[in-house]
């Protein structure tokens, strides 16, 4: 079995992380027993280009078990959980291409390395692995059933190349769907970015000026939660409906340029490139501290910073501190790239089952519509986001009411009036 990861002699310590979390995902676990027993990948090809964590390996498992071949490579050079990639290899038997802080070129050496493998299935964050296959690879596209694709980043690409008529195969959008977007990008991303914020600093958020860019579902999850551990909330939007929204929950709005002059942290979550330019660092407080968690590492403008810095040097393992010229320091965090995944380990996995749920059935919708779905961006099926829902509630031991007849009587009609 070909792979590339840092160290095999990790596998044990990640086999006991990956069984950790999956303790932590009772949907995962049903939808596994149910795919080793029915089938329904079997003799499929399966490449995903994802965050190699725990959670990502429970994934993979059940894709596995439902008769896939499974490949996986990393989505971002230092998301990577090395451990379990020893894992995946040595006691699953998944062929994985990932090492944290491998370099761009070694990155999309591990790209390629999964599309050698001639995916009929394409799984993504990011959109790296669809992109690929586009630009180098198109005579692989014909063979290629479908996709998925988890982040918020990856689907405007995706859209971008739908309105290009540029996509060649049908894409289904994991991230737009409820059980996903509504948990793991709010309740997710808003308690692992700051995990990775202060597991990378150890700064006192309470009573700290935090400003969050960009009031998206990322965003707003940020923003709560900062809150909640006594920071002072600005939100920055160019969206006007998004900054009315974040006014009413309680939040100050302004332009970042008038939030850098105050901020101890600012930290972006728009899917965007440089919202955070070098205007910016030019009116910064002496001291704060950026990070990002977008996908990509856009969204602060670093070349900027370094053009301007007369020196830089890492105080700690995932901060970088550029000194200005004028005596300030400005701090930036896991270079720039997701914080979250790249200074903490991700999403908890409670919220990432459903994710994951979501993921594994829209893979099995694609093979039983097989040929049948345009080369397009679509939405998660309603069926399948209620049916994980559902699963959730189950898993939980929560119960909740159904309608009378006589409830769903009215709603069909029209007639009963006051």
């Amino acid at each position: 079995m070909e792979y590339d990861i840092k160290d095999i002699n990790l596998a044990e310590q990640g086999q006991e992380r990956i069984n950790w979390a999956l303790s932590e995902m009772p949907v995962v676990r049903d939808l596994m027993d149910r795919f080793s027993q029915e089938k329904p990948l079997q003799g499929l090809r399966i490449g995903a280009c994802l965050h190699i964590t725990t959670e990502t390996a429970n994934l993979a498992r059940t894709l596995k078990a439902g008769g896939a071949q499974v490949v996986l490579c990393a989505s971002n050079p230092l998301s990577t959980q090395d451990d379990v990639a020893a894992a995946l290899v040595r006691h699953y038997e998944i062929p994985t291409f990932a090492i944290k802080w491998e370099d761009k070129e070694r990155y999309y050496q591990h790209v390629e390395a999964v599309i050698a493998h001639r995916p009929q299935i394409t799984l993504d964050d990011g959109a790296d692995l669809v992109s690929t296959l586009h630009q180098h690879h198109k005579d692989l596209l014909e063979d290629i059933i479908g996709g998925t694709e988890e982040t918020t980043t990856g689907v405007i690409r995706l859209r971008s190349m739908a309105r290009d008529n540029a996509l060649q195969y049908p894409i289904i959008a994991v991230n737009d769907a409820y059980t996903k977007h509504l948990f793991d990008n709010r309740y997710g991303t808003g308690q692992s970015t700051l995990d990775g914020v202060i597991r990378a600093t150890n700064i006192l958020l309470a009573g700290r000026v935090f400003t969050v860019v960009g009031y998206g579902w990322c965003g707003r999850g940020i923003a709560m939660r900062a809150r909640g551990m006594g920071a002072k909330i600005i939100v920055t939007e160019v969206d006007a409906l998004r900054a009315l929204e974040a006014n009413m929950d309680g939040f100050q709005v302004m332009p970042l340029i008038e939030a850098a002059k105050q901020s101890d942290f600012i930290i972006t979550a728009t899917g965007d490139k440089h919202v955070v330019d070098q205007a910016h660092f030019e009116v910064m407080k002496d001291g704060c501290v950026m990070a990002n968690s977008g996908h990509f590492d856009v969204e602060i403008n670093i070349p900027a910073l370094e053009g301007m810095a007369i020196s830089k040097h890492r105080p700690r393992q995932y901060v970088d501190e550029y000194k200005l010229a004028d005596g300030r320091s400005l701090r930036i965090l896991a270079e720039g790239r997701l914080v979250n995944l790249s200074a903490a380990e991700g999403h908890p996995a409670a919220v990432m089952d459903m994710s994951f749920a979501n993921q594994a059935l829209c893979v099995e919708h694609l093979v039983q519509n097989a040929g049948q779905l345009s080369a397009d961006v679509h939405t998660v099926p309603a069926e399948i986001d209620s049916e994980v829902a559902r699963l959730k509630l189950d898993a939980m031991a929560i119960t909740i009411d159904k309608l009378t007849a006589e409830q769903q009587a009215y709603l069909s009609s029209w007639q009963e009036g006051t």
